[in-house]
This record gives C-alpha cells, structure tokens and sequence, in this order.
C-alpha cells in the first residue's frame, strides 16, 4: 500500500483503508458487495482492489454460492490476507531489540527479540530487526501491504514523524546505561542548524520503504500497557520501567502524555539521594543511580552478594537471602517515594512496574507499596492499584504498533501518524500467547 506523501496520495490511501475496514468488520465480500458498501465509483474501486491484490493485502476467498444468482459464474469474493503484515513495531532497547506485528485484521502475528551489545552501530541494529521482523508468523509474514513502522528509541523525542529536536541523542553524553544517550547520532542541515530525523528511521525508511514514527520507548511501553496489558481500560496510568535505565510514561485523563519537547516520563531523573552518585544526565542522586540494573547488581556485589544478572538475584530473593531482601526493601522505598510524589501531584489510579527488575516480583514490589501507603495522602491512597506489567519485553513494540494504527482513545490528542485503520482489538489468548513466546 503506497504510503502518503500529497493530498492525491491521501486521498488514495483513504480508499484503501476504507476497503480495507470493510472486509476487516464484514469479511468475505464480493467487488459488488464491496461498491455498494464503500460507495466509491466502479473505476476508483477496481483500481484499489487491484493494487491491493497485487500487495498482497488482500486475496480471492472463494465463489459465493449463496443468494440470487445471475448469469455466468457466482462471483468471487475477496479477504483480507492473515499472512500480510500492515504494521510493525520496534523496540530499540539499550541492550536488546525487539520486534512486534499486526496483519490487516489487526491481529498479533508474533513477536521477537534478540539480546545485543550495548554499542551495537545503527546499522547492525537494524539489519538485526530485518531478520527478527523475518522470523515472524513462521517466517510466512509479507510486507507488501505494510503501511508503517512504529519505533521506540531511548531518550526524549519531541516529534514521532521526525522533525526537529527529535531523536534519542539530542541530550548531553552520557554513558550506555543511561537513558539520555550522546548526541553522535544527530546531523545538521548545515544551514539552520536543526538535527535532521534520528539514524534509525533514515535506516528503517530505506530498508522498507514506509514512513517511520519514532518515539521514547518506554512511552510505547506505557502505550502498550495501557491498551493490552495490565492497565487496560485505566484513564490515568502511571508506567515505571525498571531496566539498564529508569524512565516511565504517563496516560493522562485517557490520553497518553508526551509532555514540552517530549521530555514527559523522565522519572530515573528525579532525585532520591542530593548527596547520592553523580547521574549521567548531570544531576547527583537521581532515581536511575540506585534503581537501575546496574546500580541494583553493583550494591548487591559490594554487599557480598553473588549474581551475574538480574536472574541471580531473582534466585537470591527467591531464596530469601537476607542481603537481596535487604537491598531491594532500599531500593523499593527509594522508588516508593518517587511514585509517591506523582501519586500526590498526578493522581493515576494504576501504577504499572515493568523492566527486568520488576522480575524479582514481591521483594520489590511491597516495599513499594508500603512506601506508597505511607506517603500517598489519606484521601487517595486506597485509589492506586499497584501492579506488574504483563506485556514483558514486547511492550514497547506493542506501542509502536499502537502509534501506527493510531486507533485509541489514549492518542486522541497525540501526534497524528499516517495510517487511518479502524478499531485497536483487545489481544486474545493467542495473541497474548504469542507476545509471550517472542518476549
């Protein structure tokens, strides 16, 4: 489906996508069922149902064999195609790639990720989504009718079509597990000086050859939750990632929150501790210092505790080792009091705790809510549900997808992306099933 670049374009793509949410609500539809629905001109109709049958977006169902019949042959119907991919998300994590998509039903067809260095170029990352992206619905996927991609990156993006001030790298330098990553990705135009679209969707744009909406993705990660996973239906939504950096998203009164230049969700950056650890953003003391994966296994080694990664320590607040119950009933008060204060200036009725440290499951999570119940005013705090992210590591690609298809209410007053689709479908058992097996 050809992507839309001027108002003929648009209108074009207009078409498709009503034809398009009509064999989506109805099914099966003969080209006369098809006229009679969409209203457009015979020409205009058999113009589009060409070229999406020639995408592969949608393919011949069969002969009707019921109703009236006239002369000749029954007609033969059309459906959408379940192997054609219309949207597909990525997420661009520090230390791991992972990929999501939607065919033109809207369904699920699978996830993937991958682990990678943390200095891993661009390049290399994306060629790592390509085959990721390959690898799903059993490697049958066709991308003849994919109409976007939704991306999530690190770091603040202030435009998810890619205009100035975007991208992750905009922020001062920082080391690799910071949210704020250094600006060696950033190009000028050389004349006013203003950074041109992020690496990664210059690459993802010439690789498949569709428009790529880029923001934080960890604000995808809140999307995500906030439309299939463990915040569905809530209007106001608190998401916490707890990962190689801190950071988190915000639904606002059912709409998700980007906040001036897209700097919304910067949560590792408040600061727990004044006398505390210099941050990499430039502050001293922030949340990330002491709550991220590498603040969190740095303080459990200096303790004499014994664990390569967070699944160590996992095993070790499994066992109830005293020294991983101790540090992470720290660590949750230290996060406790941070969601505190957004509780007592935001008001969300969910809080949703992700990331590879929400894995160490109890241990962190009540001294969380006992902080929360200590410092949250009286009049609210039995308001606020505390609960585990349920969408794991495909999250973030979840809410790329989301951004794509432009569909909820959350991004009602979000940045309008290209696709105009119909209807995000709650994830069914299978769905879920296969975001699992991918995570």
């Amino acid at each position: 489906m050809s992507p839309p670049r001027g108002p003929l374009s648009q209108l074009r793509r207009g078409h498709e996508e009503l034809v398009l949410g009509l064999l989506r609500k109805h099914g099966p539809l003969s080209r006369g069922e098809l006229g009679k629905l969409c209203r457009l001109s015979r020409t205009t109709l058999y113009d589009i149902l060409a070229e999406l049958v020639a995408t592969g977006a949608v393919v011949p169902a069969g002969q009707q064999d019921d109703g009236p019949r006239g002369r000749g042959r029954p007609a033969e119907t059309l459906a959408l195609n379940p192997g054609a991919g219309q949207a597909i998300g990525i997420d661009f994590a520090r230390r791991a790639l992972h990929v999501a998509a939607v065919n033109l039903a809207h369904e699920i067809v699978g996830a993937a990720s991958e682990p990678h260095d943390a200095d891993l170029p661009w390049e290399r990352r994306v060629d790592l989504a390509e085959q990721l992206i390959g690898r799903l619905g059993g490697g049958d996927l066709r991308l003849g009718a994919l109409s976007a991609i939704g991306a999530g990156v690190v770091g603040p993006i202030s435009d998810p079509d890619g205009g100035p001030d975007s991208g992750p790298d905009s922020g001062p330098d920082s080391g690799p597990d910071s949210d704020i990553e250094s600006n060696g990705d950033i190009e000028s135009d050389g004349e006013a000086g203003e950074p041109l679209p992020h690496r990664a969707q210059v690459l993802l744009r010439e690789r498949f050859g569709v428009p790529v909406l880029l923001d934080n993705n960890t604000r995808l990660a809140a999307l995500g939750e906030a439309i299939w996973g463990a915040a569905a239906g809530g209007r106001d939504v608190l998401y916490l990632r707890l990962s190689h950096g801190v950071g988190g998203g915000l639904v606002i009164d059912g709409s998700l929150h980007r906040g001036a230049y897209g700097l919304s969700g910067e949560f590792g950056h408040i600061v727990v501790d004044p006398g505390g650890r210099p941050c990499s953003c430039g502050g001293t003391g922030c949340l990330e210092t002491v709550a991220s994966v590498r603040a969190v296994l740095d303080a459990y080694r200096d303790r004499g505790g014994h664990a390569d990664d967070v699944r160590g320590l996992v095993e070790a607040a499994g066992r109830a080792e005293p020294g991983a119950l101790a540090l992470l009933a720290e660590v949750g008060a230290d996060i406790g009091a941070v969601l505190a204060a957004l509780c007592n200036a935001v008001g969300p009725g969910v809080i949703v705790i992700g990331g590879e440290l929400a894995e160490t499951g109890a241990a962190l999570l009540e001294p969380i809510r006992r902080t929360l119940a200590a410092r949250v005013m009286p009049i609210s705090r039995h308001r606020v549900s505390l609960r585990r992210a349920t969408l794991g590591e495909a999250a973030g690609a979840l809410g790329g997808i989301a951004l794509v298809l432009h569909e909820s209410p959350l991004l009602s007053r979000y940045p309008a992306g290209p696709d105009l689709a119909a209807g995000v479908p709650p994830l069914s058992p299978r769905h879920h099933n296969l975001v699992k097996e991918g995570s």
